[in-house]
C-alpha cells in the first residue's frame, strides 16, 4: 500500500488558498481514478483506491489530514503506524513557495525550509518520505508569505493550476511504481509551467492579471 497525503487546512475558509494545493491535488487524483467515497479515518478525510501501474495493480490510502496544516504529520504518522508503512511509501503533495507556479519537483528526503506541515511530516514519519512540491512561486517580500500563501488563486491563475492538478493525476502510475523522476518529468510535459519568475507571477496574482 501506498499513503498519498494532500497538506492543507480544513474547512470552506481555506479550501481555494494556495497552501492547499496539496488538498487540491489528491482531489483530482481521486476523481482521475475513481476511488471510493469519503470516510473519517486517522484525523483526516479518507478515500481508498487502486491505481494500475507499469508495475502491476497499486493499493493507496488517500488521505487529507484535518489537524490542521502544521499538524498533518500527526494523522499521517498514525496511518502509516497502523498500516505498517515505511516512508519510502509515503508521498506527500504540498505547496513550495520556493518554485515559481506551475513548476513541479519530486523529492525524497531532506529538510522543511520552513514549510509547517513538511516538519510536522518529518517529525513524525521521519525525513525520507517522498514529497510531490507543487510550485506556487515567492511574493517577493518575506512579509508577505503568509498572505500569500493564505490568499486564494486568482483567475488568471486557474489555466496552470488546473494543468498542473490534472497532470500530476494522469501520470501518478509512474510514482506509485517508484518512478519518481520519470512522474517528474510527465507532469512537466503535460503541464509546462508559466515563463515568468515566481516574483512576477506574485505580482501579477496580487494584480488579478
Amino acid at each position: 500500500m501506498i499513503i498519498l497525503a494532500g497538506l492543507g487546512n480544513p474547512g470552506p475558509k481555506y479550501q481555494n488558498n494556495r497552501h492547499n494545493i496539496g488538498f487540491m491535488a489528491v482531489d483530482e487524483i481521486a476523481r482521475r481514478w475513481r476511488f471510493g467515497p469519503e470516510r473519517a479515518k486517522f484525523q483526516s478525510v479518507v478515500r481508498d483506491g487502486e491505481v494500475d501501474t507499469p508495475a502491476g495493480p497499486v493499493k493507496v490510502l488517500l488521505m487529507k489530514p484535518q489537524t490542521f496544516m502544521n499538524e498533518s504529520g500527526r494523522a499521517v504518522g498514525e496511518a502509516a503506524r497502523f498500516y505498517k508503512i515505511k516512508p519510502a511509501d509515503i508521498i506527500v503533495f504540498h505547496d513550495e513557495i520556493d518554485l515559481a507556479p506551475g513548476r513541479f519537483r519530486m523529492k525524497t528526503g531532506g529538510g522543511a525550509a520552513g514549510q509547517n506541515g513538511i516538519r510536522s511530516m518529518i517529525s513524525h514519519v521521519g525525513a525520507e518520505f517522498r514529497r510531490g512540491r507543487l510550485g506556487i512561486g515567492h511574493p517577493g517580500d518575506k512579509t508577505l508569505v503568509m498572505p500569500h500563501v493564505l490568499g486564494d488563486f486568482h483567475k488568471a491563475e486557474q489555466p496552470w493550476l488546473e494543468a498542473l492538478l490534472n497532470a500530476c493525476a494522469d501520470a501518478l502510475p509512474f510514482a506509485l511504481a517508484g518512478e519518481d523522476e520519470r512522474y517528474q518529468g510527465e507532469v512537466l510535459r503535460l503541464a509546462p509551467a508559466p515563463k515568468f519568475s515566481p516574483r512576477q507571477a506574485a505580482e501579477a496574482a496580487r494584480k488579478g492579471e
